[in-house]
């Protein structure tokens, strides 16, 4: 898959952390779907509520990710500030 933003590639020390962001997003994302089907599709209302509990956590954390991706890519583009 072609990149398709404007993010350039800086081949440094910094691409395995943004590699690992990404990988941890894309296991967020995993979790946070079971959570979802386990909330939705479960039969135990116990089960049903922590499976509720279990996405929120999750949701919270993959935003912080994410603030963490987007902070990781607008450092990558060319001139970027440095603060």
């Amino acid at each position: 898959m072609e990149n398709e933003s404007s993010v350039t590639p800086t081949g440094g020390d910094g691409d395995a952390d943004f590699l690992a962001l990404h990988a941890r997003r894309e296991d967020l994302e995993l979790e946070l779907t079971r959570a979802e089907q386990r909330r939705q599709f479960g039969t135990d209302p116990d089960e049903v509520a922590k499976a509720a509990e279990d996405e929120r956590a999750l949701l919270a954390e993959l935003d912080a990710v994410m603030t963490l991706i987007r902070g990781a890519e607008y450092q990558r583009m060319p001139g970027a500030r440095r603060w």
